[in-house]
């Protein structure tokens, strides 16, 4: 087989380990007074929103009395939150400052998951629908924002590396918050994985907004 010319092969760069490559992009985030505490947020929030997801469902059959299309309709009502979500965010972006617009999901989100706790004491269908709703519409304005805001301030020789490490430490919150909401929920029952849901949405808008990120008026210059 015909070998690569030479000026390509020139410039592959050498294989190097995983590893290396996570353990650099780590550096970038943690060095970075604005990615930090984007991850950190970013990683609470998995863990909670999958808290509630081990719950849910035994929730809506148990306390809310749904039936399987009526729980897949409330499901799917965070689905509906998303595109129109997506639909609002540019003028989302353009009316707020740039940082309050990045704060916005996670705040949202805690209106969210509030409204979920309270069928606790108003047992209604039409109001975990508008939970999850809420749970589609703020944070995917908090998706498009900070994955803005942290391409633009990755050098763009890193960009790769940061986002394998914000992939994989999010990716890895998940089963955390699940394994974490099938135990507090099996000890204490689903109420019990509602409030610490709330504990934890609670904890990570209070993350962002006391960080330097809510401040920007707007979005960084390029790194």
């Amino acid at each position: 087989m015909q070998g690569l010319p030479e000026p390509a092969a020139a410039g592959l760069a050498p294989r190097r380990h995983p590893l290396v490559e996570l353990k650099e992009g780590a550096a970038v985030v943690w060095h970075s007074a604005l990615l930090r505490p984007v991850l950190w947020t970013a990683v609470v929030w998995n863990v909670s929103w999958f808290v509630l997801q081990a719950a849910y469902v035994p929730y809506a059959v148990r306390a809310l009395g749904l039936g399987a299309s009526a729980v897949g309709f409330t499901l799917a009502s965070y689905g509906v939150g998303m595109v129109l979500g997506a639909l609002a965010a540019p003028r989302v972006l353009r009316a707020l400052p740039f940082g309050h617009a990045v704060v916005l999901g996670p705040v949202v989100s805690v209106l969210a998951m509030a409204t979920m706790v309270a069928t606790l004491w108003w047992p209604s269908g039409a109001v975990a629908t508008l939970s999850f709703f809420l749970f589609g519409a703020g944070p995917i304005i908090w998706t498009i924002s900070s994955t803005t805001l942290r391409q633009a301030v990755t050098p763009q020789a890193m960009l790769g590396r940061v986002t394998a490490i914000f992939l994989t430490v999010n990716t890895g919150a998940r089963p955390l918050g699940a394994a974490l909401g099938g135990w507090v929920g099996a000890q204490w029952g689903e109420p019990a994985c509602l409030v610490l849901a709330l504990a934890g949405f609670g904890l990570q808008a209070v993350l962002i907004a006391a960080s330097a990120v809510r401040r920007l008026q707007r979005l960084p210059a390029g790194a």
